[in-house]
């Protein structure tokens, strides 16, 4: 393989009208910065191609009000550092503490022009490989069977300069201003380009199209001093609190919500953009009306000669004429730069402003083109957080490690322990991971058992969706079965209308742990690696196929799954039923007792004192053992019938001394029972 890669990039290089990289990445965003950081720590040879003078360009202009609704949260009662990025949704990945955006802000909302610093210094500071002022403006393919995937990717940039690369990552976002031609859509101003200065809009009337994030913002800016503000988009209102989705409306936002159902004049309306037209009168007035009455008619003729919908019903609701009309209705991926040889293709229905790729965030037209980011969002749309730092962060690492397994044979990282430390191991897990908390039933945790069930090998956060592929993505193999770890709300718990605050809807106990509706840990057990077709027919909603098990810990309020009875022993027990063995940990006396009662030593023996191994016993120890009835007091049994109570005490207190006394007989005499 390491022969193959070579050959290829030297075949690349021979060519001299082609600059060659064996990685090129578009777009010095968050993004394309994060996957030039994994690149670099890797040792590989990449290029990051950004049209602007610098990275975070997006930022630099949106929002255009200038706060930002992702969460930068300065405390959380921790030290742990992995826990507390599940609650900074700003910072990239790196080893470098300098690089954490509390550093930059110490706003809950940070301001934009913060975001922009952070990146400049993030891509200075770990010195990645940028070249600024270099527009792409064109990608095609060009065949080869000595490329890493059969053909190369060649660029050319606004001087028409080429270059040429073996696999191709699109860190563009979505930039390009969602548009909605109608009748009169040339008097409609953009969100990019409309006035922030709210004395621009006093004493007007303004009708705002959209109904995200960017639509309330706007109307959060001028809702002091307008005469009143309707807001029209063809779907109701989704409020993140009652949805779980961030994208969704914000609360930081949603003032216009109170002024409306408080009765101040402002509204919201709901229909289909398609269908309006805009009418404007000699005065500059700009009427509201309905496509089909224009049929037939000339717009320019004037207003008077139109038919107009308050003219048939004098109740209708846009009936006064507005000052503005602002369009915002969010943004969408830049097609045109790519050729049809690359079968770019949108997504359908209502992720078609995303281009179509695989749960492995590949491109389902060309091999080796995938797509990081804010564009990547079509895997998880308004179902958990890849659209956004604090969750493309990780999918980007994902991709990192497919990579690294296709082209470089490094296999995906993994850990083996003993299975004594199954328990242990979820439990920290769920407990602290960051990206299993925000990827929520997109990235999992995977779990490979070794034959007989003595170890397990743990990978961290592999995108469920490419489950079926995993011994091929990882080059790690599950030839006795796996656990999969993954974060879940509860199944009919979110939804925009949804009421999430009724009485009674938390769970607190174990037993109805499968009831419960807040993020919660669920853990699937298959004895063998799902296949293709378990993943297409998987249930409607599940992020995995029917598993032989499955277990729930119960939802906490405070999100610390440590709970001893209701969070640790269900699961401990419910581990112990898959795997048919017993993964308690055991005092060094009973597993001396075991060896001489039972046929078969837990692992914990097995793997602990029958190799010498664990904590050295002491009187104090095992004197609160025994107060605890964690440990029957057997050396106040007189098992002979006739040994003095002293001679008791002098043997109890001499195994305390001296374990190996015990063990190197026991050894002896298990060894013989298994012949």
């Amino acid at each position: 393989l390491g022969l193959a890669l070579c050959a290829g990039s030297l075949c690349a290089l021979s060519d001299p009208t082609f600059l060659y990289h064996d990685y090129c990445v578009l777009g010095a965003g968050p993004a394309g910065l994060q996957a030039a950081y994994f690149l670099q720590q890797a040792g590989r040879d990449y290029i990051v191609f950004e049209r602007s003078h610098a990275p975070g360009s997006f930022f630099a202009l949106y929002p255009r009000h200038r706060k930002l609704i992702s969460i930068n949260k300065q405390y959380t009662g921790k030290s742990n550092s992995e826990f507390n990025l599940r609650h900074d949704w700003n910072s990239l990945l790196s080893h470098d503490r300098r690089l954490l955006f509390q550093r930059y802000s110490r706003d809950f909302f940070p301001d934009a022009d913060a975001m922009v610093r952070y990146l400049e210094d993030f891509a200075s500071l770990l010195e990645l490989r940028v070249q600024y002022n270099t527009a792409i403006i064109h990608v095609t393919l060009e065949r080869s069977a000595q490329a890493w995937n059969g053909h190369y990717f060649l660029l050319t940039d606004q001087d028409r300069k080429n270059y040429k690369c073996s696999s191709l990552l699109v860190a563009t976002g979505t930039w390009v201003p969602n548009v909605v031609n109608f009748p009169g859509s040339e008097y409609v101003e953009g969100y990019e380009t409309v006035s922030i200065n709210p004395e621009d809009f006093a004493g007007q009337t303004v009708l705002i199209l959209g109904r995200g994030n960017s639509a309330f913002e706007t109307a959060e800016n001028i809702l002091g001093v307008t005469n009143f503000i309707h807001m029209v988009s063809r779907s109701r209102v989704r409020l993140s609190w009652a949805t779980h989705y961030v994208g969704d409306l914000r609360a930081i936002n949603n003032g216009l919500l109170d002024t409306y159902q408080l009765k101040s004049l402002d509204g919201l309306l709901e229909g289909d953009l398609e269908d309006l037209a805009i009418v404007k009168d000699k005065k500059g007035k700009l009427h509201i009306t309905l496509r089909f009455y224009l049929e037939n008619r000339n717009i320019s003729a004037g207003i008077d000669s139109i038919t107009l919908p308050q003219d048939e019903l004098d109740n209708f609701a846009t009936r006064a004429p507005y000052d503005r009309v602002i369009r915002c209705l969010g943004w969408k991926f830049d097609f045109s730069i790519y050729n049809r040889s690359l079968r770019m293709m949108p997504g359908k229905g209502n992720i078609n402003k995303y281009p179509q790729i695989k749960p492995s965030y590949e491109s389902r037209g060309t091999r080796g083109l995938f797509v990081l980011g804010t564009a990547s969002h079509s895997v998880d749309f308004r179902k958990s957080a890849g659209g956004f730092i604090h969750g493309f962060r990780y999918t980007t690492r994902a991709v990192h490690r497919l990579l690294e397994n296709r082209h470089h044979g490094v296999p995906w990282p993994s850990t083996v322990y003993p299975i004594t430390q199954l328990t242990n191991s979820i439990i920290k897990r769920v407990n602290e991971a960051s990206g299993l908390y925000q990827m929520f039933s997109v990235l999992a945790d995977i779990i490979l058992l070794r034959e007989n069930a003595t170890a397990f090998e743990y990978l961290e956060e592999y995108p469920v969706g490419v489950l079926a592929e995993l011994e091929m993505q990882t080059g790690r193999k599950a030839p006795s079965g796996l656990f999969v770890i993954i974060m879940e709300y509860g199944r009919n718990f979110s939804g925009a209308d949804k009421d999430v605050f009724y009485y009674n809807r938390a769970v607190g106990e174990a037993q109805h742990a499968w009831q419960s509706n807040f993020l919660h840990p669920v853990i699937y057990y298959y004895k063998h690696l799902p296949t293709e077709r378990e993943m297409r027919l998987r249930p409607p909603e599940w992020p995995l196929p029917r598993p032989d098990a499955v277990h729930h810990i119960v939802e906490d309020f405070l999100t610390d799954w440590t709970a001893p009875n209701a969070h640790i022993l269900p699961l401990r027990r419910f581990l112990e039923n898959c795997l048919s063995t017993d993964l308690r940990n055991f005092f060094a006396e009973s597993c001396f007792l075991f060896a001489f009662t039972r046929q078969k030593l837990p692992p914990f023996c097995q793997q602990g004192y029958m190799r010498m191994q664990g904590l050295v016993g002491s009187e104090g120890l095992r004197h609160h053992a025994v107060l605890s009835g964690l440990l029957q007091d057997y050396t106040l049994t007189d098992f002979s019938g006739d040994t003095p109570p002293d001679s008791q005490d002098r043997s109890r207190d001499q195994l305390l001394r001296d374990q190996v006394i015990a063990v190197r007989p026991l050894q002896h005499l298990v060894n013989t029972k298994d012949e």
